[in-house]
């Protein structure tokens, strides 16, 4: 029986009071990698919202990494995000320290208090992307390819359940976009479960995987033809 990371049963999620998606009937099972596609403004960033607690879910039923969100409290979403690792298009990087100070910080933040633990934690996730090297450097001297991988790298720092990646590719040039995704491609056949938001198609024909869309306030499976 498989145990779902996140599941969605007749899920409506609204955005303020205007309905962005109703009825959602989602899945996703212990390492998956899966799509979320969709026109811009068609649901994609609300349905991602919901999951980490940024809108509340007030109607169906949802459970995310053995959290209700139904009936989740606002005390409770810093520890849902300790179990969740989400990547933004913007990077969303501190911009006035380091990447090793920038990845610290999220430990610290998060309870970890030993700090030969925490430096052994940001080199092994840095090693993972491929910027070990980068440790010391500001944002601003790394290319776009290089802060995405960062902001990969800090998103696996607590061994997240399930990593949410919203547009990840949405600011990098075609090479680099294939480059980060290799990455995150890695990272998933580690073991690590991913829900990807992307308008990236080309991306989708590489690296074919189960595929959500968000159309006309709906989410449901796109089932990919064999080439």
């Amino acid at each position: 029986m498989s145990n779902p990371i996140l599941q969605l049963k007749e899920a409506t999620i609204y955005q303020d009071k205007s309905l962005v998606l109703a009825n959602v009937n989602v899945e996703i099972n212990k390492g998956d990698f899966v799509y979320l596609i969709g026109k811009t403004g068609s649901g994609k960033s609300s349905f991602m919202k919901t999951l980490y607690g940024d809108l509340p879910l007030t109607e169906g039923e949802g459970h995310i990494v053995d959290y209700n969100l139904k009936t989740l409290k606002e005390k409770d979403i810093p520890f849902l995000r300790r179990k969740l690792g989400v990547v933004f298009q913007d990077f969303k990087l501190l911009t006035d320290r380091t990447v090793n100070d920038n990845l610290l910080f999220v430990l610290k933040a998060t309870g970890w208090k030993d700090k030969s633990d925490m430096e052994a934690r940001v080199e092994e996730v840095l090693t993972k992307v491929d910027m070990k090297t980068k440790g010391f450097k500001f944002p601003h001297e790394l290319s776009g390819g290089e802060q995405q991988r960062i902001a990969i790298a800090r998103a696996l720092l607590n061994n997240p359940e399930l990593i949410l990646a919203d547009e990840p590719t949405g600011n990098l040039d075609p090479q680099t976009s294939v480059e980060v995704m290799e990455v995150l491609q890695d990272i998933n056949k580690n073991g690590n479960t991913i829900l990807m938001a992307t308008h990236d198609y080309a991306l989708l024909l590489k690296y074919p995987s189960k595929t959500l869309k968000c159309d006309d306030n709906a989410v449901y499976e796109v089932v990919q033809r064999k080439s």
